[in-house]
Parts: C-alpha cells; structure tokens; sequence
C-alpha cells in the first residue's frame, strides 16, 4: 500500500509528469483557444511589432503578407508535427527523451531548458515592469513591481496546467481589444484608415529585409513550441490532435495583429518626433498610455503575465523530471 501513495498523489496534482495523460484529464480545444492567445499576446508584442519598421524597413504590404504566411506555416507545425505526437504518446518532452536517451543525457538538456525557460519568463516579467513605469528608471517601486509579478505569475504556474489554461481564456480577449483600441485611436490620431499606407516606412528608414526574412522571422520565433516540441508538455492534454488549430489564436491575434498594432504606434510617436529613428527611445509605455490610458498599461502587465504563466509552467516540468518518484516508472 505504501508503494502506491506517491503515485496517487501524483494524479492528484493533475500533470502527471511521469505517465501518460489518462482519459479523464483531457482537454478539449476551449482550455488551449485561450491559453495560445494570451501566451502570444505579450509585452514584447511592443516591441517586436516596430522592429520590422526601424530596422528592417519592410513596406506595409509586405509586412501584412509576411506577416499571415508565416504565421500560417507555425499554426500547420503546430497542428500536423507538435499535436499528433502530443496526443499519441501523451507524455512530456522531457520523460520522452530520458526514455530515448537516458538520465544521465536527459538531465543536462532538462536543467539548460529549465534555466532557459526561467530567463524567458523573468524577460516577461521585466518588460511588463518597465512598459508599466514609463519613463520611469529601475528603483525601489520598480523593484517591488518586478517581485509582486513575478510572484503572480509564479502562483499561477505552481497550480498546474489547469489554472494557466483559465488565466489565459480570461486575459486573451480583453488583451486583445487593448491593442486593437490603440490601433483605433492611432490611425484616428493619423487620420487615416490605410493601413498599408500607414505602415510604409519614413523616407529615411532603409529597406534592408523582405518578404523572407518576416515570413520566416514569424514562421520560427516560436520553432522551440513547435518543431522543437516544447509544447508537447501542453498538448498532451488535448483530447485530439484537431486542437493544434488553437495555436492560430495566439499567431494571428498575437504575432499578427498585435505586431501590425505596436507598429503604428511607432508610426505616430515617429510622425511626433520626426523620425522613427527617434521614436524608438520614447517608453513603450508612454506609447500606449498616451492611445488608450491606464488600460493599456495594466494590458502590459496582464501580456507579460499570460506569457510567462505557461512558461514557467514548461520551466516547472523541466526541473521536475530531474526529481521523479522512485517507484514511478
């Protein structure tokens, strides 16, 4: 009897870190919607979105199109490489490969991917401070921030998959109207509704990227989640490899739409400041404080938070797999 507690307490927790995922634990495609979309819907949507214009200097047309085609190409990795494998074997990245190479392998590639995915989220945490404080320089208020979300999200991250899952149905659509909203109100502060127009570089912004680079930059910002199968750790709770679509929500309302939005409002504060060159050293913060108020700024927090919830997630199935019970196969 002794034998089998650890294992029933295992089950409860729910992530079943060292078994495959029962029947009983399955998700359908509503608890994966939400969870991609606040995932891909972060603070560095911000600033990712002006990259393709002050260094890159794509044209709007291009951008759009490179924009959807890769992000296409990531939702069909997700949905015909990652989700099949996921829901066949049901295990996570990390018990999959110690069953293919062993422990002692393994555990060098766990620790490196669980350190890997703490810096990324701590990233989160730190752009979600700083876009939060504006202009403001790291003090003991920022400091105080940084511990009070990163304790947040951590929270959230220790509950298991299920509560990172409802955090993001919850922020997603909210997050997602706060961007649009300040796209709004920019292209209304330009007096335009073109957009392609609006997104064509300033004349002194050389065009140094194409179609390609954005279709590819779209396609493998993410490769580690997809080809890389680090999402594996998520998708293992999805009832059919059908809810690999859900991954669309977070590339096209994230890493499309967003990205577009966080452009013009570097357009804008370009127009303002003389030149995009200039605008990027006004606080991103300032940007979206300026187009929709507090909101946008509390929208920031939530974006950082929503991503670095399943990160950290990820992190925490890294480290674990270094610690698994003994009468655990």
């Amino acid at each position: 009897m002794s034998e089998e507690q650890p294992k029933e307490v295992t089950q409860e927790s729910g992530e079943y870190e060292r078994e495959p995922i029962p029947a009983k634990a399955q998700k359908g495609p509503s608890a994966f919607w939400g969870m991609y979309a606040g995932e891909h819907t972060a603070g560095t949507e911000f600033l990712i979105g002006p990259l393709f214009l002050i260094q890159w200097g794509v044209g709007g047309m291009t951008l759009i199109l490179g924009l959807i085609l890769g992000n296409l190409a990531a939702v069909l990795s997700w949905r015909y490489i990652t989700a099949p494998i996921a829901t066949r074997a049901r295990l996570t990245l990390y018990y999959q490969l110690e069953k293919i190479t062993g422990r002692s392998l393994v555990n060098i590639y766990n620790i490196a991917n669980g350190v890997l995915f703490c810096f990324l989220a701590g990233s989160m945490i730190t752009v979600s401070a700083v876009n939060f404080t504006t202009t403001m320089p790291p003090n003991a208020t920022w400091c105080v921030l940084v511990v009070l979300i990163g304790a947040a999200m951590t929270f959230v991250a220790m509950k298991g998959y299920g509560l990172v899952a409802r955090v993001g149905k919850i922020a997603a659509p909210w997050m997602f109207l706060i961007f649009l909203s300040s796209a709004l109100v920019i292209l209304g502060k330009l007096d335009t509704t073109d957009v392609i127009a609006a997104l064509t570089p300033a004349k002194d912004v050389i065009a140094t990227k194409g179609f390609w680079a954005v279709f590819f930059f779209a396609w493998f910002c993410n490769g580690a989640m997809h080809v890389g199968m680090a999402d594996l750790s998520v998708l293992r709770f999805a009832k059919k490899p059908s809810c690999g679509w859900a991954s669309a929500s977070g590339m096209f309302l994230g890493h499309c739409v967003a990205w577009l939005c966080a452009a013009l409002l570097l357009v804008y504060w370009g127009k303002q400041m003389g030149s995009n060159e200039e605008a990027k050293n006004v606080a991103l913060g300032t940007m979206v404080n300026d187009a929709v108020g507090i909101p946008g700024l509390i929208c920031v927090v939530i974006a950082g938070w929503t991503t670095a919830n399943p990160t950290l997630y990820r992190a925490g199935l890294a480290f674990q797999s270094l610690f698994p019970a003994r009468n655990l196969p």
